[in-house]
């Protein structure tokens, strides 16, 4: 259900959330939180849409401040979304027109949900000190998007020097995967420590600078960046150790390869994550992130300038060659596909009569712990294909 208010006021708004939750049983006693969007109006059905999908996960009521022409006189145009065209949530678009536009807690303040949390989120460009502006003062988490700015690399410095505990941003929600797949490697043997350090991505990727950033507050050791081509996002981190090399790579924005030292190949999905997907991960924590202020804060400072390019790093040995990985990961596809066929074609047929006592000594060997024919192959062929990648 969708409601219409023209030329209002937050008092008629808010009687009219109350009418229409009686009339369509809306259920707002179950919004744990209050998200508030600040956003231009060409860019609004884009974050709307992006907020309602993150509210599946995290039942709120959105309130979308959209400031519209400031000359002219005070007007407020207000939309209220329930049931179906809002998801898990209540959404109310509130239009701010002449002065008033330059008053939106004003009007955000009446709507809010009592004794609950408030998150303000800024989809497109937001203002250097978020922890200042009048919406931002309200919350206690502010989340941004460097990606959206201009040079997301001088605005992440001006987070940097205005930086309060609540502040975020969705640039370092994209890290996740990455993160997590690089602190599971050096979770595995041989333990040695990391030396140094590789981060390949875009001039205008937010995320490679956070994601080296980390690294470097985090491991306590010298972190270089590479340049690849304008919006193709982080492609490849290599971790130096004595063993060998720990090499990350996603050479199509798909799938990424892992290659480390005694360990065969592996393809790893590793897709971008989408705004909705980034957004509801947000939502699940009101605490300040300690980690994201770690690497803002000290991480950033201590990035050297950029000096290469990632095809220039390849050849000199000091990265990872983004060129050989989308080969492997070709070649590593190819291998797949033609063991699951062959697994199909040599699959013996199953039986068409039970044999109970075959049934009772299966049981009896899983239950004692022993392998069965199948598993110990398996084992034996992980142990080859280990041997002959410590060899290569």
């Amino acid at each position: 259900m969708i409601r219409d208010l023209t030329d209002t006021t937050t008092t008629d708004v808010s009687k009219t959330l109350v009418r229409l939750r009686n009339d369509v049983g809306a259920m707002a006693l179950g919004r744990v939180l209050t998200l508030v969007v600040a956003i231009n109006d060409t860019d609004a059905s884009e974050a709307i849409e992006v907020a309602n999908q993150a509210s599946r996960q995290h039942p709120c009521r959105i309130i979308v401040v959209i400031a519209g022409d400031r000359r002219g006189r005070k007007r407020l145009d207000a939309q209220i979304r329930l049931g179906g065209d809002a998801g898990a949530s209540e959404i109310v678009v509130l239009r701010l027109y002449g002065p008033l536009a330059n008053h939106g807690p004003s009007v955000v303040v009446p709507l809010l949900l009592p004794d609950s949390p408030i998150v303000a989120w800024w989809p497109g460009e937001a203002p250097l000190d978020v922890a200042k502006d009048p919406i931002g003062r309200m919350a206690q988490r502010r989340i941004t998007d460097a990606a959206e700015h201009r040079n997301p690399r001088h605005f992440l410095k001006k987070r940097a020097q205005t930086y309060a505990p609540g502040d975020t941003d969705v640039s370092w929600t994209r890290l996740t995967r990455w993160r997590g797949l690089l602190a599971a490697a050096l979770d595995q043997p041989p333990f040695e420590p990391v030396t140094g350090g590789v981060v390949a991505g875009a001039p205008d990727s937010p995320s490679t600078e956070l994601l080296a950033a980390w690294l470097v507050s985090r491991l306590g050791v010298p972190i270089r960046r590479v340049s690849t081509a304008p919006g193709s996002g982080i492609s490849a981190v290599r971790l130096e150790r004595k063993s060998g090399p720990i090499d990350l790579v996603r050479p199509d924005e798909q799938v990424a390869t892992l290659s480390q030292p005694g360990q065969p190949d592996r393809r790893i999905a590793l897709p971008r994550r989408g705004e909705a997907e980034c957004l509801a991960d947000e939502l699940r924590r009101l605490d300040p992130d300690d980690t994201y202020a770690a690497a803002l804060l000290e991480g950033m400072a201590q990035l050297p300038p950029v000096r290469l390019s990632a095809d220039q790093a390849a050849k000199t040995g000091a990265g990872p060659d983004i060129a050989a990985a989308r080969n492997l990961a070709a070649r590593l596809a190819r291998d797949e596909a033609a063991a699951q066929a062959s697994a199909m074609i040599s699959a013996p047929p199953a039986p068409t009569e039970s044999d109970a006592e075959q049934v009772h000594s299966a049981t009896a060997r899983k239950l004692a712990g022993e392998r069965t024919p199948r598993e110990t192959q398996r084992a034996q062929d992980g142990a080859a294909e280990a041997k002959k990648a410590s060899k290569s």
